[in-house]
């Protein structure tokens, strides 16, 4: 059982002993069946679905027997990705793998454009090359669903709590987090962790300095300079690139919305299938670049954030789409490649045009 002294027992991943007892929440919960059988089932009619219900708790119970330890989940992600990536991807590769040190742990900062993809392709490319796989930072908006925390807990995520009232409350999630941080790093653990609250949904990655300082607050308990701090936890930025966002054309309406109305209202599963969406839907070729270790002196967290955007920037791997979308002419732009662009802008009113054709172009800005 937990100890009751972990200081960290809210927020962090699911150790092996408490694994099966997750599952048995999981496979008890009633909105988590009812969503897999309207995700396999949906084209059938509701009383046959509810028939449906006990044999899929008995297939998960019978299929999920095997998840004792978070090592065999890892695999058995890594076997779902495989063929996710065959599916909806024209492969993804990688480079500066061979740069990190296997036994070290790192801090991971990364561009954000995918909620569910862009930690599993990072933690894909480590598994792969024979890294241990990053603990993953995920945002409590994310987890309205008590099957959604389950899930995410079961795969190495820790929860972020943004949704904490009052400034008393604030600093007291943020110090558990930064201790939490530094706690993982220092145990042989790696941390994966946006470089800003949310999807950069108009192509612009830059890293938030507020994350940057959130690091330091238990530097500050420890009474160590920002510069100190930061290169004790050897933070590597990690760039990106899709060459086809599944959710381009949604995250441009919802700019256009916010534009021209103020506001932008999501339903209440939004989050949810911008998720299997970015999963399911076609993707294109992908590079993950992992930078350099931060081994410099930054003095502040503005600094630091500057760094880590140029090697986001130099290392983003630009496609045609990106030189189109940007204006450029290129022998690489094909007819298929104007096609592509202009089916996406015809499913969008003509004011949203420019969201989209941002979201493309702005990391080829970045690079000037």
């Amino acid at each position: 059982m937990t100890s009751t002294n972990d200081p960290y027992v809210d927020i962090r991943p699911y150790n092996d002993e408490e694994i099966p007892a997750a599952i048995n929440r999981l496979i008890n919960d009633e909105e988590f069946i009812a969503a897999i059988l309207q995700h396999r089932f949906e084209r059938q009619p509701a009383w046959l679905q509810s028939l449906m219900g006990p044999f899929v708790k008995a297939y998960l119970k019978f299929k999920w027997a095997k998840l004792k330890s978070v090592d065999v989940i890892q695999r058995e992600v890594k076997k779902y990705l495989d063929q996710t990536l065959e599916h909806t991807t024209h492969g993804v590769t990688y480079s500066g793998l061979d740069k990190l040190d296997k036994s070290t742990s790192y801090l991971f900062i990364s561009n954000h454009r995918d909620i569910a993809m862009d930690p599993a392709l990072v933690n894909y490319g480590l598994y792969v090359s024979g890294h241990r796989t990053v603990r993953i930072a995920i945002g409590d908006n994310l987890l309205k669903k008590p099957c959604a925390t389950e899930l995410m807990k079961l795969n190495k995520s820790f929860i972020v709590k943004r949704s904490a009232k009052g400034p008393r409350e604030m600093m007291k999630a943020l110090g558990t987090l930064s201790a939490y941080i530094k706690h993982s790093l220092e145990t042989g653990n790696s941390i994966w962790i946006a470089q800003k609250e949310g999807r950069a949904k108009d192509g612009n990655d830059y890293t938030d300095p507020a994350i940057l300082k959130m690091f330091h607050v238990e530097g500050r308990k420890q009474k160590a300079e920002f510069a100190d701090y930061i290169q004790s936890l050897k933070i590597v930025p990690v760039s990106i690139s899709y060459e086809n966002d599944p959710c381009d054309i949604a995250k441009a309406r919802e700019l256009y919305e916010k534009a021209t109305h103020g506001k932008y209202e999501k339903s209440e599963f939004e989050d949810i299938e911008s998720i299997i969406q970015g999963i399911v839907g076609e993707k294109g070729r992908i590079h993950v670049a992992f930078g350099d270790v931060i081994d410099q002196p930054y003095e502040t967290p503005e600094a630091l954030a500057q760094e880590i955007d140029r090697q986001i920037h130099t290392h983003y791997k630009l496609y045609p789409i990106n030189l189109l979308a940007a204006g450029e002419e290129h022998e690489d732009i094909t007819p298929a490649v104007r096609a592509k662009l202009q089916e996406k802008l015809a499913h969008l009113p003509e004011g949203a045009h420019p969201y989209l054709l941002d979201s493309y172009a702005n990391p080829v800005r970045h690079r000037k």
